[in-house]
């Protein structure tokens, strides 16, 4: 908006974000987000237009209070975009279907409900399984599946209750067809394209927010995609939205048959991962549109070529992944459905299926698990029966679920009958559970090293498979010229040059990117939004990338969550949208190192040539351990001292993510900004921490530092219960706990903490 000449005052009250930043608008107001509030800011400063659509749930539902008490008349303020008759069209149950039959879309059996008797009479005719969904909520809050009579009653009044309407739509269950989004864009002139298109792994019956989703979609035939397309841009015109909008479909996977299921007339969750997955800003154009220009007038800021009317293209496989809570809150109920669960999400990009979903697998930073993570209580007698309730119930296991299902017999095809999921993805993971078996079984070669890196198996799985140190595979792989190249995320498949320097890696053959030249540093960030690591270390590093800018540095920002700022092609000089763990981290310090390119790749041919056998000799050593390839990466001294031309990397403003990276890039020789690992330690490691404080004479609790159950429970009898719990180098308290009983203690040490090698202070 600024870059056309219009002053911006923004309204907020979150304190965590860059938009309450003073320089990101022309006037902030860190302030409550209600109709009083507002009209006093509206009065003071008397804008022309608000624009409300960019705000998420809370922006529409203010915008519609607004008009509705004519404080927007009364001050002369326009609603930009997308109209008010637009928004309650959408958003309003009983209008939207409307809508839609008039357009002669198909439309689930349902019923406008404002009461429970009304409920209960459409029950009648069309029987449980239903699907609550309230009008005017974010994030499905008050929705659910109501699966039995005796359920009814009780989501149906939750629902009620959390509509700021009291209205709710209840329709006829879908469970087990496809769903299917779609990301629309239109302008007052009323051209409109389709951004992206998306497919929840998980069938209807999931929250979207809950579901891995994938894009583009792997499954429908040209026929459906294009059913549905047409579709969109039917129903996006006939609602008059002005900017992006959000569609889901069910999809009947035995015949062409669809429902509408509901449309976002906002940008949503699956905005941000759409803009994220294609490089099309939507948020970036849809405020363009809101003052009236149009598709043609603007601009494509990634190719700088073509014009925002260009849908985008996509020549890879984008796979999101959502983060749930449950590692902090481990007693909840686990089982996910239409009311959103998840805190936050990881997007991972890669050129097959397989590898994009083990990426992701990797950015969740759950624990260290990787695809092959089984629950302890799936072993035994009652193992198969555990397995195959998780894998029949939504859960945040089910995806190890389904893989311990396929180690232990179980085909594609059974398991898709099961669970409703497509047997497409299943025959992918089948995939993965083959390249597992193969490298347990086959001895390592170049060529089987590479097969299981282009899969997306990252050093650490197929170390712990073959009974290797990690940096033992990565020295052996990198010897053998086996590193990955840059991708470009561009918008148009590589149709047009693309200006912008937005990359994934990938095992392929051609390198897009060149190191940037002069003064650099990585800036490494923090990863999917859990409780305890929030937008707040993403504001930190969007400023660290900001400084370095200013002060004559390049930034390069290392990230792999869809709804941060710093994951903007602009925030940085260069974005790599990347599994934060140490290959992730250290392959593009390696790629970016001054003055060195990567190998030329021609797949498992160059692992062959003669060329790569002779560079053996010239090979420096990583680590201690196996040589490395001198036209590969740049000479590395490791453990054994020494520096590794690489760029600088910047670690404290990426909250945990980062700073638990500090040994391990230390170890590499990597030079670390700001605070390094030994001060970091020094604060994180809990007998550290105890022996400095006493050192300077600073009063502490009394307790110890311990690494067993013995000594836990020795220093608890000593201090008495209650005792605290306090593992080292966690976020917000996780782990953290009161424990009253030593049968208590004993349990929760084995649970939660001792798996780590880290002392617990007690």
């Amino acid at each position: 908006l600024r870059e056309e000449g219009i002053r911006v005052v923004l309204a907020n009250s979150n304190p965590a974000t860059i938009m309450t930043d003073e320089d990101v608008a022309d006037k902030v107001y860190i302030e409550p987000l209600t109709v009083d509030v507002l009209e006093r800011i509206i009065q003071r400063e008397r804008p022309d237009g608000l624009l409300p659509t960019l705000g998420g749930q809370t922006g529409l539902n203010l915008a519609v209070l607004l008009a509705e008490a004519g404080i927007l008349d009364k001050y002369g303020v326009r609603l930009l975009g997308t109209s008010l008759t637009a928004i309650k069209k959408a958003e309003d149950r009983a209008l939207f279907k409307e809508t839609l039959e008039s357009l002669g879309e198909p439309a689930i059996a349902s019923a406008i409900c404002t009461t429970l008797d009304e409920a209960r009479a459409f029950a009648g005719t069309v029987p449980p399984p239903l699907i609550i969904r309230p009008a005017y909520t974010l994030g499905g809050t008050g929705g659910g599946i109501a699966q039995t009579w005796d359920e009814l009653d009780a989501k149906v009044l939750a629902g009620l209750h959390a509509s700021p309407i009291s209205q709710i739509l209840l329709e006829r269950s879908l469970l087990g067809w496809k769903e299917i989004e779609y990301e629309v864009m239109r302008d007052a002139a009323d051209t409109c394209i389709t951004i992206c298109n998306m497919e929840n792994f998980d069938p209807v019956g999931v929250h979207t927010g809950d579901s891995i989703v994938v894009a583009p979609s792997q499954t429908l035939s040209d026929r459906d995609y294009q059913m549905l397309r047409s579709a969109s841009l039917r129903i996006i015109r006939a609602l008059g939205i002005e900017g992006g909008c959000n569609i889901q479909f069910a999809l009947d996977p035995h015949s062409s048959q669809y429902y509408v299921i509901e449309v976002n007339p906002r940008v949503s969750r699956s905005s941000a991962l759409a803009s994220k997955a294609t490089g099309y800003p939507i948020a970036r154009v849809a405020a363009k549109i809101a003052i009236g220009k149009t598709l043609q007038e603007i601009p494509n800021a990634v190719t700088q070529r073509t014009t925002a009317a260009f849908e985008p293209a996509l020549d890879y496989c984008v796979v999101k992944i959502p983060r749930w809570p449950f590692d902090k809150f481990y007693r909840a109920d686990r089982t996910i459905t239409t009311q959103m669960k998840a805190t936050g999400e990881v997007m991972a990009i890669d050129r097959s299926f397989e590898a994009a979903m083990m990426k992701a697998v990797r950015s969740l930073e759950w624990d260290d698990r990787d695809m092959r993570w089984e629950d302890p209580t799936w072993q035994g007698a009652d193992g198969p029966a555990n397995i195959a309730e998780l894998v029949h119930r939504p859960t945040d296991q089910r995806l190890w679920a389904l893989m311990a299902s396929l180690r232990r017999g179980a085909t594609a095809e059974s398991l898709a009958a099961d669970t409703g999921i497509d047997p497409w993805f299943l025959r992918r993971f089948a995939n993965i559970e083959a390249m597992e078996r193969r490298l347990a079984t086959e001895p390592m070669s170049d060529q089987l090293l590479y097969e299981a890196k282009r899969t997306g198996f990252g050093d650490a799985t197929i170390g712990a498979i073959t009974n290797t140190p990690e940096g033992v595979v990565a020295s052996r792989r990198r010897a053998a010229g086996i590193v990955p190249v840059s991708k470009m995320v561009d918008t148009c498949a590589a149709e047009f040059d693309a200006a912008t320097p937005y990359f994934y890696t990938t095992y392929e053959d051609e390198d897009e990117s060149v190191p940037l030249p002069g003064p650099k540093a990585v800036v490494v960030g923090s990863g999917p939004i859990r409780i305890g690591q929030g937008i707040e270390f993403d504001y930190s590093c969007v400023q660290a990338a900001q400084s370095l800018r200013a002060a004559g540095v390049r930034s390069i920002m290392l990230n792999n969550n869809p709804e941060t700022v710093s994951t903007d092609f602009d925030t940085s000089d260069r974005l790599y949208i990347t599994p934060l763990d140490e290959e992730g981290v250290m392959d593009i310090l390696l790629h970016e190192g001054a003055g060195h390119a990567p190998a030329p790749q021609a797949g498992l041919a160059a692992i062959a040539t003669a060329a790569i056998q002779g560079a053996m000799a010239a090979a420096t050593v990583v680590a201690g351990e196996l040589p490395i390839l001198s036209p590969l990466a740049p000479p590395v001294a490791g453990r054994s001292g020494g520096a590794v031309d690489v760029p600088p990397v910047v670690l404290q403003f990426g909250g945990q993510t980062a700073i638990n990276l500090a040994r391990p890039l230390e170890d590499a020789g990597v030079p670390i900004l700001g605070t390094g690992q030994d001060a970091i330690d020094l604060a994180e490691d809990r007998r550290r921490f105890e022996r400095f404080l006493r050192e300077v004479g600073i009063p502490q609790p009394p307790g110890a530092a311990v690494r067993t159950v013995e000594a836990a429970e020795a220093k608890a009898d000593e201090i008495g219960y209650p005792v605290l719990v306090r593992p080292s180098y966690v976020l917000g308290g996780r782990a953290m706990e009161v424990v009253h009983t030593p049968e208590d203690l004993r349990e929760y040490l084995n649970r939660a903490v001792l798996l780590s090698d880290k002392p617990v202070l007690i």
